[in-house]
This record gives C-alpha cells, structure tokens and sequence, in this order.
C-alpha cells in the first residue's frame, strides 16, 4: 500500500470474508489510524446446496468485535446471481469457460460494494486481496490531460506474495476503481499474515482458505452446472477422428481436461486422453494422448472487452501475459484488432487456450489489463 494520503478521518469500508487474509487487512488498517468499518458481503446460494457463509459471516463479526469497530452486512444476492452466477452459466451454455472470480471482483466487491460503500460515506475500500496499489505522477506524451505537470495514475502491482499473487482476477479494475481501493496485506507474504492474524488475537489465526466460490462446497463445477444445463450425450474422438469413446455434454468440459469423459476404445494404448478441442455445433470433444498435441497450440489469442488499469500500453514494446492463474508469464507482443479487442502475438505457442478465459498483461510486475480469450 503506497497510497500518500492522510490516515486520520478517513472512513475505509472492508470486505470481510470471514477468513485470515480480509481480517488482517482490516486489523492492519485500524492499526495505521483509519476510521475502518467491517462489511460481510452475502452472496448468493443456492437452497439444496449447504454453504458455511453463515459461520464465515459470524468469524467476520467476531473479528470486528475484538477490534472494537462496527459491524455491517451488505446483501447482494441479486446481484450476485445475476452478474456471477447466470453469466457463469451462460458462458458455459455456449461452450466457454468463464472466470467466475473476475466477474466477482468487477461487478460485486469494486463494483456494488464500493458504490454502496461510498453512499454511506466511506473514503476507500478494502480487501484482502494480493496485490498493490501504487499512485504515480507521470507526465504522457499526447495526454489530454489539462496540467502541464503530469497526472495521477494509480498502477496495480502485483503481490510480495508471488504464489498468492491475484492481480490475474483483478484485470478488469480501472483508474476510477484504483484510486478509491486498498489493498492492506499485498505487501506481506502468507506465512507473515498469519503472524500478523495471531499477533492481533484474531480467531481467524489457523483458518484455511476457502477454495473456489463458497456455495459449491464439496460438489463439482460439473455437477452445479447439471442442476442449469441439460446433459447432451456426444462422441469423443481422437486427433485421427476416430471414436474413441462419448461424453454428457461439450460444455462440461474444458481445454487441457483429463476426467469427465468415457473411454471406450482405447486399444493397447492405457495412457490418458487429454481434450485437446471442442466442436460445439456438433457436441464433439477431441482428445489426444498427448497433453501437449500441436493442434492445441496457439501463438496467436484474439481477446474481446479489453480493459486497461492505467494508461494504454505502447503496442510498438514487448510485454509479457498468462491464460490461466499462476501460468509463467510468457513474452508477447500486442496488435490493436479494433472494435475493442486486442491481438496477443506470443513468442512461444500457448498450450490450451480457452475462450471465455481471461488472459492478463504485465510489464515489470505492473498488471496493464487484459481481457477475454475469443
């Protein structure tokens, strides 16, 4: 957190999530002078699913209750069904993988929440996200901006924490987002969070952290889908288009799966079969023995709705990207593919490249933006 600016008064409304990592960064907050609010963000669950957001939503309240600071709960349901849950459905419905995580991030914690927050008369949000915030001066060439001095650019660095690093979920944050956010622990290491959570006595110390979207649960994505999406019966075949074996449904399964189809010809080779493509029209998965087939490489990934977190990059530079979360970053050059959209040009072939994906850029540990894999 670099942010210049001055503690005292100022009202910072946290997203407390009931785990370690949101309850440090509200302690954290509350220890540098801040005038800090609690808020539990209640999602949306579906009824013949159970979820623990009831405990979480209790932790949250007990942490607040050690610091001695208020106490809120903001329900976005709605919201939350509406922007996460029936785009995620949608997405898969046309064959798509979509990244559930980012939609959150955009739509509900910076975008529902920071409105509300800053309704109530909040200054800055703040989660307990991985990464960091750091507010510039910078003079551009070609600026519209009216001071001859420069402007203020807030750029999105990535965490100390490089494996917890999740700027990758957070492309989608712009300069109007950016300078009203904090982001409290992106300067610490997992293992320096927990000290700090013991340190400041919170119950929440030893918690493990939630994995994927809380109403799943123990259930798979595949079998939440099946309560939305009817199962369509279709052939697998091989690189060769060879049946191979059959499947419930192309939708339920992604670039680069190795489970959640049947083999029923495999011959004497025993190796597993990777999807390595999907035809939607004709519900076919391709598969191939090797995870690495070369039809499933692509140099080239046209990504739609591209947003930028600070200024547009120079398309003349080299930068580098990922496709998934925690992939390596790979080099790549980028090329203006109008009407919103963006060619990535990689300097090595990527493997498994999904559309409705996010793939995000970097340049010397500055997230840039990104977009959606076409």
């Amino acid at each position: 957190m670099k942010k210049d600016f001055e503690k005292n008064k100022l009202k910072v409304f946290v997203g407390l999530s009931g785990g370690v990592d949101s309850s440090v960064s509200v302690a954290l907050l509350k220890e540098q002078g801040f005038d800090v609010v609690g808020v539990f963000i209640k999602a949306w669950y579906p009824a013949w699913l159970s979820c623990t957001w009831r405990d979480d939503r209790r932790d949250a309240m007990r942490v607040c209750a050690k610091l001695g600071i208020p106490f809120l709960t903001f329900d976005f349901e709605k919201e939350y069904k509406k922007e996460v849950i029936d785009y995620m459905i949608a997405e898969y419905k046309k064959g798509r993988t979509p990244n559930p995580d980012v939609m959150c991030n955009r739509m509900i914690k910076f975008g529902a929440f920071l409105k509300k927050a800053k309704k109530m008369g909040a200054d800055f949000v703040a989660t307990g996200h991985y990464s960091q915030i750091e507010k510039l001066k910078i003079k551009i060439e070609n600026d519209n901006a009216k001071s001859k001095n420069g402007r203020i650019v807030y750029l999105l660095k990535t965490a100390e924490d490089k494996e917890k690093d999740q700027t990758y979920f957070l492309w989608t944050l712009t300069q109007k987002e950016l300078k009203n956010v904090i982001f409290p622990i992106g300067g610490f290491k997992k293992p320096e969070v927990r000290k700090l959570a013991k340190k400041f006595g919170l119950i929440t110390a030893e918690k493990k952290d939630s994995q994927g979207l809380c109403f799943l649960g123990k259930i798979s994505i595949r079998d939440f889908l099946k309560k939305y999406i009817k199962e369509k019966k279709g052939k697998v075949v091989d690189e060769n288009g060879n049946v191979v074996g059959s499947h419930c449904g192309v939708t339920f399964l992604t670039i680069g799966q190795r489970h959640g189809f049947e083999i029923t010809e495999s011959g004497t080779d025993r190796n597993p079969y990777y999807v390595v493509a999907k035809d939607i029209k004709k519900n076919l998965l391709i598969v191939s023995h090797k995870k690495e087939e070369k039809g499933s490489f692509q140099k080239e990934v046209l990504v739609e709705a591209v947003s930028w977190t600070s200024v547009k990059p120079d398309f003349t530079k080299e930068y580098s990207a990922r496709i998934r979360y925690r992939q390596p970053l790979e080099k790549c050059r980028l090329k203006d593919a109008g009407k919103g959209r963006v060619k990535v040009i990689f300097k090595k072939p990527q493997r498994a490249v999904s559309s409705g994906q996010s793939l995000v850029i970097y340049s010397k540990g500055v997230c840039l933006g990104g977009g959606i894999i076409a």
